[in-house]
């Protein structure tokens, strides 16, 4: 079957999207059609295991931290920062409020450098119509360049807060192991300005972008704080009511194994699937935004399609991206430095057990903790694993409309759905193989 060829209606068919590469784990999309409808989607994730719930056995909290730093490229500091904050419950530690504004600036950072990453180099040649951010390049530099001076200013606050822009090292109990000078945050400063009115400019730009067509009903869970958008902290709830501690993710949720795949599914306890990132904390947590973000959502008009249809995640991101600016300079602005860069704590035995908000979703850990402040079992549950029941379902939800179009335009289609979720899928799905499997006889691309 050619690039250009279109299925024919009727028969059985297999849609399958090959092996995913560039990503934390490797899968594959796999499509059954019969009689042209959609009865399954399931998004295999065929990764190696990692380990990393076993690597952080026996070790004491302050080795977790920079352990769980390693798991991602892309949010090393929700990892760092839920691990934390979940010991620091347990061990009842209180950081000064100095310390608790250092480490919402170090989260305002890894938004800044995240968003700008999928906005500007993994979703926008979809809409822009370019198999790449380096063809898409060629006739939108600026547009590309723009992307690459936000994500640089988050990479800074990154640096200067946690002493490196990947897997930073300097999160620690209790505070950080050094807090910066006024002179170090100096010159991000000098660059938030340019990066508010970049990120106003990103709103706007991706607003006037038409995405496909998409209404679904998902159930939507995030944080939220009684006064503050959230990252590191707040109760878990939902659209249909659900509010827990930020330490209770297990109360309403869990996790299960899927046939063909090494990553675990998370659903509600009741079966259901759920949405989390962008899209759900825009539509539970928009009246916490910071009033420059809130304008600009306001002005492009979308806040009701943001949560029905996925493809607005880009403008949730980018009402996020530009929040985040906002928040680093008043943070910034009104930074006095803590007397001492962290306060003491003493270990105790119990669980401890925290959830944040990484850019992509609801991150929750949870550690059993012995008399001696050492892990004995360790749950780590990222967004993908929690956001792969609603792709799935989003994926039967939307398939219909790209069975009868031609093989690449199809192909791309199903691959900008996925790429809307998170950076992790997104920089797999660039390099989808899709084949269509009819009973009987089977096609593929010349």
């Amino acid at each position: 079957m050619t690039a250009t060829e279109v299925p024919a209606p009727g028969a059985d068919r297999e849609y399958k999207v090959g092996y995913l590469t560039r990503v934390e784990g490797e899968g594959s999309l796999v499509l059954q059609v019969r009689d042209g409808i959609v009865t399954e989607a399931r998004l295999k994730i065929f990764e190696a295991p990692r380990y990393f719930e076993r690597l952080v056995v026996g070790r004491t909290a302050d080795e977790v931290i920079d352990i769980v730093a390693r798991i991602c490229g892309i949010c090393p500091i929700a990892y760092q920062m839920t691990a934390v904050h979940a010991f620091e419950d347990l061990y009842g530690v209180e950081v000064l409020p100095a310390v608790r504004a250092l480490r919402r600036l170090l989260y305002c950072g890894e938004y800044i450098q995240s968003h700008a990453l999928h906005v500007f180099m993994l979703h926008a040649p979809d809409f822009l119509g370019y198999p790449s951010v380096i063809a898409m390049a060629g006739d939108h530099r600026p547009v590309v360049e723009q992307g690459l001076a936000i994500k640089k200013i988050g990479n800074q606050l990154i640096s200067v807060l946690g002493g490196r822009p990947v897997h930073p090292v300097s999160v620690r109990m209790g505070g950080f192991s050094r807090v910066p000078w006024r002179r170090d945050l100096d010159g991000v400063r000098a660059e938030l300005d340019r990066a508010v009115e970049m990120a106003q400019a990103t709103v706007a730009l991706v607003a006037s972008w038409d995405p496909p067509a998409l209404e679904t009903n998902r159930m939507l869970v995030a944080l939220r704080h009684p006064a503050e958008y959230p990252y590191n902290d707040g109760r878990i709830v939902s659209s249909d009511g659900l509010d827990l501690a930020p330490g209770a993710w297990g109360d309403a949720f869990e996790e299960h194994h899927v046939e063909g795949s090494n990553a675990l599914h998370a659903r509600t306890r009741d079966g259901r699937v759920y949405l989390l990132g962008p899209t759900a904390r825009i539509a539970l947590d928009a009246d916490r935004l910071h009033p420059i973000a809130a304008e600009a959502l306001a002005v492009t008009g979308l806040a009701d399609e943001i949560r029905v249809n996925v493809h607005r995640s880009i403008v949730a991101r980018a009402v996020e991206l530009l929040g985040a600016c906002a928040e680093a300079r008043d943070l910034i602005d009104g930074y006095r430095a803590p007397a001492e860069p962290k306060v003491p704590f003493t270990p105790r035995a119990g669980v401890a057990a925290w959830s944040t908000e990484a850019p992509r979703g609801l991150l929750h850990h949870r550690y059993e903790v012995n008399e001696d402040g050492r892990v004995t079992a360790a749950q780590i549950v990222p967004p993908t694993s929690q956001n792969q029941g609603a792709i799935e379902a989003d994926l039967v939800a939307f398939a219909p409309s790209v069975l009868d179009l031609p093989q690449a335009e199809a192909t791309q289609r199903l691959e900008m759905l996925v790429r809307a979720y998170d950076p992790c899928i997104s920089c797999a799905t660039h390099f989808l193989d899709l084949r269509i499997v009819e009973r009987g006889r089977r096609r593929t691309t010349a």
